[in-house]
């Protein structure tokens, strides 16, 4: 081999080597609510640090609003490896893994710390469910404690009696169904068009999505309930988290553990905030009266009764060891 045959060969290897050491993974993360949601702002804040601690080696792409799937495809993309990771409303897949519907139970946690204690009790089985399908979980934050938006006033459970009532899960389906209100399938998205239209009158929110859709700009009432705290799941394709080396899998982790911490300080925050924008914009935000309130306790007591019995033996486990916390 010639001198210079040599030095070709040594420049080009020395090139793939450099290359190899950085080269760059590109993921996409899909996200169902707007740019503005603290939800979306966190996963941006999440795909920062990641690329952060990887040294560049993972970069992923927030895709919020439902601009790349529409929230209730998200899970399956990421199953199907359509995408490496997604965020999931994790109530939205209760039809087809009934323990992911626990906090969306209505008064079965209705306090930060009783969402804490439910999320410890129903991560084992999330994990186990989700592992199955070929899936990790990643994070998982709460939405602020939900109440009920309203065009009218609301003295008793009777006055949503043939409202027109936003549904986005199976449990908020059901409670239209045992309150004798009609449930309209909305995803967040669409949430303000189905406002401005007359499609939803009434429905039970975040006071974080009710800002996000403007909701005084057709409704005139919030009902602070505060019926339960539902989160939402950054899930992520086992194969590719496989792929990644072992620095880079510590380093998305690493800014898992920290997007979850940092988003339940984000979602206390938001509960405060974005309450005083309602009243701000007009709205009328007051808790449930006796009346209203009592309603809502027995709806959510048939629910509990309901779900656990749907669960089987993972809800009996979650509610179980909840309870013993």
């Amino acid at each position: 081999m010639s001198f210079k045959t040599w030095l070709s060969t040594a420049v080009l290897g020395t090139a793939l080597v450099a290359g190899a050491t950085h080269a760059q993974t590109k993921w996409d993360l899909p996200g169902a609510y707007g740019a503005n949601n603290f939800h979306s702002k966190n996963l941006v804040t999440f795909a920062e640090d990641v690329k952060k601690m990887s040294g560049g080696k993972l970069d992923i792409t927030v895709h919020p609003g439902a601009s790349l799937f529409k929230a209730p495809e998200i899970k399956r993309a990421v199953q199907t490896g359509q995408v490496q990771l997604g965020e999931v409303l994790m109530v939205n897949v209760e039809n087809e893994i009934a323990a992911f519907g626990a906090d969306g139970v209505p008064f079965l946690a209705t306090s930060y710390d009783d969402a804490a204690k439910l999320w410890k009790a129903q991560k084992p089985v999330i994990e186990k469910k989700l592992t199955e399908q070929g899936m990790m979980a990643l994070y998982a934050v709460p939405w602020p404690p939900q109440g009920i938006y309203a065009k009218t006033e609301l003295k008793t459970i009777a006055d949503l009696k043939g409202t027109k009532w936003r549904a986005y899960s199976p449990a908020t389906s059901r409670i239209a169904e045992l309150v004798g209100a009609q449930p309209v399938t909305i995803q967040a998205a669409e949430l303000a068009q189905a406002l401005a239209t007359g499609t939803v009158t009434t429905f039970m929110t975040s006071g974080s999505t009710g800002r996000d859709s403007k909701v005084w700009e057709s409704l005139k009432y919030f009902y602070d309930a505060q019926a339960w705290l539902p989160k939402n799941i950054v899930i992520v394709n086992s194969d590719a988290f496989k792929k990644l080396d072992a620095a880079t899998q510590k380093a998305l982790t690493d800014a898992a553990a920290a997007a979850e911490k940092r988003g339940w300080d984000a979602s206390k925050a938001e509960t405060e905030s974005s309450k005083a924008d309602l009243v701000k914009n007009g709205m009328t935000v007051a808790p449930p009266s006796a009346e209203l309130k009592t309603g809502l306790q027995q709806v959510g007591a048939t629910m509990i009764e309901e779900w656990t019995k749907k669960a089987g033996a993972d809800g009996a486990a979650i509610v179980d060891a909840y309870k013993k916390m």
